[in-house]
């Protein structure tokens, strides 16, 4: 397939985990492609490329969307956050990921960051999400590691320890 000529090129900005960012992008460029290669915001992995194992899942605009059916142009202006941006701090887990640390809901890793991005906005928005309504939110990912029995034990984990926050 031919390269796009440079003056094809659109500059993209967006926030992502609260910092400006921008570059230049091709058209038909993924989000996806936009966040590892142009950003170098590695977290965020490409799975299936047609938005069904759910491994590229970031917010956009405070909610989950799958990376690599958007494209970087579509997020000019957007809030945007990855799996580097849960962390509260560089030197500490949030309550989500200390919970998959715990219980083992890390498994090889790769469809970890969708999940935890997808985890994280329905605990943000539901805290007292359900375990029906925990599995339906991960419905939509695919991971090849396991029965999702750690991820639940995690989810609901950290379900409960958000709770107890939000109660004191």
């Amino acid at each position: 397939m031919p390269r796009l000529s440079a003056d094809c090129r659109h500059m993209v900005s967006f926030t992502l985990n609260g910092a400006p960012v921008s570059g230049e992008a091709e058209p038909r460029m993924l989000l996806s492609d936009f966040l590892r290669y142009v950003v170098g915001a590695t977290g965020t992995h490409v799975g299936c490329e047609h938005g069904l194992c759910g491994a590229c899942t970031v917010e956009i605009d405070g909610q989950p969307g799958r990376a690599c059916l958007t494209l970087a142009v579509q997020v000019r202006g957007a809030q945007i956050r990855t799996v580097e941006g849960l962390a509260p701090a560089p030197d500490r887990l949030s309550v989500l990921q200390e919970c998959f640390r715990e219980h083992h809901g890390l498994q090889c890793g790769f469809c970890t960051p969708g999940i935890l991005v997808t985890l994280d906005a329905l605990l943000r928005d539901n805290p007292a999400a359900s375990e029906p309504e925990i599995r339906e939110a991960l419905a939509g990912h695919l991971c090849r590691c396991t029965g999702y029995v750690s991820i639940m034990r995690a989810a609901l984990a950290a379900q409960q320890r958000l709770g107890k926050k939000t109660d004191a």
